[in-house]
């Protein structure tokens, strides 16, 4: 008997890049672009709208069961939507891209904010609840730093979903002194030197508000700080207060402590025999050359699954640890807890939801608990977040 063959299953109509379709936005994602369905279900990411606006999109790339799409018309747009106040605000080729979020009213950031962090954090303690979100003082003109990029005929910034420079003559974010410098800067174009090497899309200006334009040199980098001031002094408050009520003023561990933004604040409570580690090791030899009282600096690789062995007496009678990491957060932090026989409090600050929801999630295998999340707006304009968390073991 003769088998009937299956009925062969139907492949969805292919969505080429050009395609156009009507859709409504229903979220953001991590990077502050909307997310819109196709009436096919595929998931595209536009940037430059937000949740309850709808129009027309046209299909730019694929990538597995999700792709990219630009907006082409607005149809309904959100009553928060403004005009940006930057010329070179956009998301087409040669558009800085810097500031995604500057479209939209700066309270609705600030709410959309907030319930990210809620909807990552607030399942590890479903008793705790999430603090109000601290705005920015200043929603321009509030960065202290910044990187340009250079051709030796162009200055600006690399343009969104790129890898071309964005040519700017003004950047609204950045603070007077540095507008200056951006200035003054474009002042000396064309500049042979400023041509990167053939290997090279482009030569890097680093600046910061404690330099001048005749004090940039190509490809050096500054020392890091954290790129809001006002919201910097925040957070060391806010650090102030937690390491008084956790009273752990002895044996305290520093991961990602820079140049010693915080250890400063370590020092100024009263803590001793503090331990304060970083990657980049220039930047511990300036904080040794600080002598801070108390404090033995130590550069080595946090990354490395070595390290926490390396660490391993610091780690053993530490009853504090404060951490501060790039985005992407402490991946071996089970390492180090393994160790920490000793410890009661981890102060843990975070630029990124998804690598801190991922450490703090072995922070509570190791019977530590989340007792405080305080979000914070340190880049406005932006879908970035700083979040303050306290566990207590």
């Amino acid at each position: 008997m003769l088998k009937r063959p299956k009925p062969k299953s139907r492949k969805r109509d292919p969505i080429p890049p050009g395609h156009r379709f009507d859709g409504s936005v229903r979220d953001v994602n991590s990077e502050g672009q909307g997310v819109v369905a196709h009436p096919q279900g595929r998931i595209f990411f536009v940037p430059g709208v937000w949740p309850g606006e709808t129009g027309v999109f046209e299909v730019t790339s694929l990538k597995g069961r999700m792709g990219f799409a630009k907006l082409l018309s607005l149809g309904e747009a959100s009553p928060r939507r403004r005009p940006p106040p930057c010329p070179h605000h956009g998301f087409a080729s040669g558009s800085c891209g810097g500031c995604p979020w500057l479209f939209m009213d700066y309270a609705e950031q600030l709410a959309r904010k907030e319930q990210s962090v809620t909807k990552m954090l607030q399942p590890l303690n479903e008793a705790l609840t999430v603090a109000e979100i601290w705005a920015s003082p200043a929603e321009l003109g509030y960065r202290n730093r910044g990187q340009f990029k250079t051709d030796g005929q162009r200055l600006g910034f690399v343009a969104a979903n790129s890898r071309e420079i964005a040519e700017v003559h003004d950047c609204l974010v950045l603070n007077d002194k540095n507008r200056q410098t951006l200035k003054d800067l474009r002042a000396q174009l064309p500049n042979s030197p400023w041509r990167p090497d053939r290997a090279k899309a482009w030569t890097t200006l680093d600046i910061d508000d404690h330099i001048t334009a005749t004090e940039v040199s190509a490809h050096q980098r500054r020392p890091f700080r954290q790129g809001n001031s006002a919201q910097n002094q925040r957070m060391r408050t806010w650090l102030k207060d937690r390491l008084l009520e956790a009273g752990s003023l002895d044996h305290v561990l520093e991961l990602f402590a820079g140049s010693g933004n915080f250890t400063e604040v370590l020092v100024e409570v009263g803590c001793q025999n503090i331990v304060a580690v970083d990657s980049f090791q220039p930047a511990i030899e300036r904080l040794n050359k600080r002598a801070l009282s108390g404090v033995t600096g130590l550069s080595c690789d946090l990354d490395r699954s070595a390290t926490a062995a390396q660490l391993h007496k610091p780690l053993s009678s530490a009853a504090l640890l404060l951490l501060d990491p790039p985005r992407d957060g402490l991946k071996n932090i089970g390492d180090y807890l393994a160790s920490a026989k000793e410890l009661r409090t981890i102060i843990y600050i975070s630029c990124d939801l998804a690598t801190l929801t991922r450490d703090l999630k072995v922070a509570m295998t190791h019977d530590f608990e989340l007792q405080e999340i305080q979000p914070l707006d340190l880049f406005p304009q932006t879908p970035h977040v700083e979040t303050l968390t306290v566990l207590g073991r």
